[in-house]
């Protein structure tokens, strides 16, 4: 069987993991959270970096940086993890979904301003398959309404827009370091970008449990205590360990996935050529990670088929979101606005073809040639 992932292994992660753990200082903000940090910051050229449990942490931390109220409307696209809009949910912000674009599978940010009341607080855009939305439209919209931006480049590191990291465009954003990620810290794990300076003070103590700790150990006050809410959002120091082992290599890493990525397309494109498939689109103004390779089937029914078909012949490939417009929780805790013309369809036919870093070309053909002959018969 040819699996839909392997988590992304370079070789240094478990020498670092063991010099952490003989440091005797394997919490959070360790020496290696520090490098890992420190390499984000100068990376992307960031004020600040804060590595987190999850993503799905650090957009929960994003959501109370903007002081998100009962009542608040956050715009997001409705074909995204639920992470996306349960860390606005949680503190009683309705979500209001906009339709995507059927290139890209990115929210349409020519939809986002009639969705615009006197309640909206922040546009949230995610950033599929590590493929940049539009982001000027977007903060310019977000400018003109006085709105906040959160990224969620989840999928997105080594991405970038118009030749800016993706992360870095909004007021805050957010990466994963799950297994199934470009970059992993170990299983689990995440980083809150802070591209407004304002926040960074605010975010620290969030991410310490609402305490002032970290000021305390700046010599900024003589003790630490309580002075606003807050969670346990820090990365244990293993954790980042393993992470760093991986930003050692992470341009390796990220050429090798951009190699697999265009192996798949050039391998496909007479599929898409005879209109059998539709392949990803790259906007000329982004530079992708190579995160996932999708293709898009005629229709829900010859997706079923095509995945029974790839898994008959030992590859696991998946479909992706479900639209959260549609679940249970997204009719209590959302609506869509405008008319929904991409988002289901787009996710009835999409499939998500095994990528990960160190895949073999030989891997690589089975599938390309098994779905030729499933699709050229």
């Amino acid at each position: 069987m040819i699996p839909f992932n392997k988590p992304t292994l370079t070789g240094n992660e478990q020498r670092y993991v063991l010099e952490s753990i003989n440091s005797r200082h394997i919490s959070g903000d360790g020496q290696f959270t520090k490098k890992c940090q420190q390499w984000f910051e100068e990376k992307l050229h960031c004020p600040k970096a804060l590595l987190t449990t999850s993503c799905t942490h650090a957009l929960e931390m994003s959501a109370i940086l903007l002081d998100i109220q009962a009542g608040d409307e956050v715009i997001m696209p409705s074909y995204t993890f639920v992470s996306t809009a349960n860390a606005f949910v949680l503190r009683g912000a309705k979500i209001v979904f906009v339709d995507i674009r059927p290139d890209t599978m990115n929210i349409d940010e020519t939809k986002i301003e009639q969705a615009i009341t006197d309640r909206t607080k922040a546009i949230v855009p995610v950033h599929y398959a590590g493929v940049g939305c539009e982001m000027d439209v977007i903060m310019a919209t977000a400018n003109k309404y006085n709105l906040f931006v959160v990224e969620d480049a989840a999928q997105a590191m080594m991405g970038n827009y118009k030749g800016k990291a993706l992360g870095t465009i909004g007021h805050l954003g957010a990466f994963s370091f799950h297994e199934t990620k470009n970059y992993t810290s170990a299983g689990e794990g995440g980083i809150l970008i802070i591209n407004d300076e304002k926040f960074i003070d605010r975010a620290e103590i969030i991410r310490e449990k609402g305490t002032n700790r970290n000021q305390f150990f700046r010599g900024m006050v003589d003790k630490y205590s309580w002075v606003d809410i807050g969670s346990s959002y820090l990365m244990n120091d293993m954790s980042a360990a393993y992470l760093w082992g991986q930003l050692e290599k992470a341009d390796e890493i990220h050429r090798n996935r951009l190699n697999s990525w265009n192996f798949y397309y050039n391998g496909l494109e007479k599929l898409q050529a005879k209109g059998l498939v539709v392949l990803p689109t790259i906007p000329k103004e982004c530079e992708h990670n190579g995160h996932m390779f999708y293709i898009k089937s005629k229709d829900l029914n010859t997706r079923a088929e095509l995945l029974e078909y790839l898994n008959l012949n030992s590859i696991m490939a998946v479909f992706h979101y479900v639209p959260l417009h549609s679940s249970k929780a997204g009719l209590k805790f959302g609506r869509f606005n405008g008319t929904e013309t991409f988002t289901t369809i787009g996710s009835e036919q999409l499939i998500r073809l095994p990528l990960w870093f160190g895949i073999s070309l030989d891997q690589q053909e089975k599938v390309i040639d098994t779905l030729h002959g499933a699709l050229l018969k």
